[in-house]
């Protein structure tokens, strides 16, 4: 299983579904992140805050951001389907939880007024925003849709 760690100025902690490698992944504007020890590629999975967002955002790959909160039954529905879609689309696009209880600037700055909201970005630029659970298949269809429209 994906486990996001908390993202500080040092990064996140991202075990390796291949060889099960702990590596260290910091926010980077280019290259995919891959394990160290076996080189292949990671599923990216992080938690951001207020002050860590920013630099989560900028990625070289589509980036789905999760608002969310623990208490809200939706969003812990959302949490295995996220965790499997990093692992299908590692090196192809980076996953950013965003907790709106300890990250209200950027719960404010995204207009979360549902959770879970999921908003997918390229280039630092908004494709799409989905609010409310929604089964792993459909979620897939969503992101190809508003990427390939993105193209």
């Amino acid at each position: 299983m994906t486990t996001p760690s908390s993202s500080t100025t040092d990064g996140a902690i991202i075990g390796c579904p291949h060889c099960g490698q702990a590596n260290r992944v910091r926010p980077s504007p280019g290259g995919t992140p891959r394990c160290g020890s076996c080189q292949q590629q990671l599923p990216w999975l992080v938690e951001a805050t207020d002050n860590t967002l920013d630099a989560e955002l900028r990625a070289p790959v589509p980036v789905l951001l999760d608002l969310w909160a623990p208490w809200c039954g939706p969003c812990r529905t959302m949490a295995p389907v996220l965790e499997q879609l990093a692992r299908d689309r590692a090196g192809r696009l980076k996953i950013v939880k965003v907790n709106v209880d300890t990250a209200p600037a950027a719960a404010a700055r995204h207009q979360a007024q549902s959770i879970p909201l999921l908003v997918l970005t390229r280039h630092g630029r908004e494709l799409a925003r989905l609010t409310g659970a929604i089964p792993g298949p459909r979620l897939r269809t969503w992101i190809d849709g508003h990427l390939t429209a993105g193209d």
